[in-house]
């Protein structure tokens, strides 16, 4: 039930970074994301590093629309960015839970989409809590929640969701020695 009404509003973010090679010809390259509808106005939640010094930026969604969107704000510092598309008939925005009321052991799941899989679902407990994450630029994050949801690359600005649907967390960064799940994985508390 879960997974049916809130992976519509998980969306799937392309950015593309324009670089160059020793004879200063142009190089496009991609990374992706995931992110969440925040709000009825287009306004759509990712992580900072998922957009990081990106010139452009794409939005889909399950149907497969695109949209180019635009970064409102970005944040460094918590690795959250804010971006803008026009598009009709979004689908619902995704309603944000109170972190502060987290137990460890509390089932969570995290919609997001992990080596470019769209929309997939793992389920896990939230570990731990106020853990200590390093951000993009260096500084830390207080009061990360730590989970064995499987976290994966391409699931960064995914919502962490607890049972009732709600947004308790942006899915961030996992710790892991192959680069793939190895059963722990951050959010950044809502």
């Amino acid at each position: 039930a879960v997974y049916e009404a809130a992976g519509p509003s998980v969306v799937f973010i392309t950015s593309r970074v324009i670089a160059y090679d020793f004879f200063m010809q142009p190089i496009p390259q991609e990374g992706s994301g995931s992110g969440f509808v925040y709000d009825n106005q287009g306004h759509i939640v990712t992580n900072y590093h998922v957009v990081e010094d990106a010139d452009e930026v794409t939005v889909a969604f399950a149907g497969g629309e695109s949209y180019p969107a635009i970064i409102l704000g970005q944040d460094p510092s918590t690795d959250l960015a804010v971006l803008k598309i026009d598009a009709p008939d979004l689908p619902r925005a995704l309603p944000v839970g109170n972190s502060q009321h987290l137990r460890v052991g509390q089932f969570v799941v995290a919609i997001g989409n992990p080596f470019g899989l769209e929309r997939t679902l793992t389920l896990g407990v939230i570990s731990a809590l106020e853990r200590v994450i390093e951000s993009p630029n260096g500084r830390f994050i207080g009061e990360a929640i730590q989970t064995d949801a499987a976290i994966n690359p391409g699931n960064s600005g995914g919502p962490m969701l607890n049972m009732s649907g709600e947004v308790i967390g942006v899915n961030s960064q996992i710790i892991s020695t192959s680069g793939s799940s190895a059963g722990i994985g951050f959010a950044i508390a809502s």
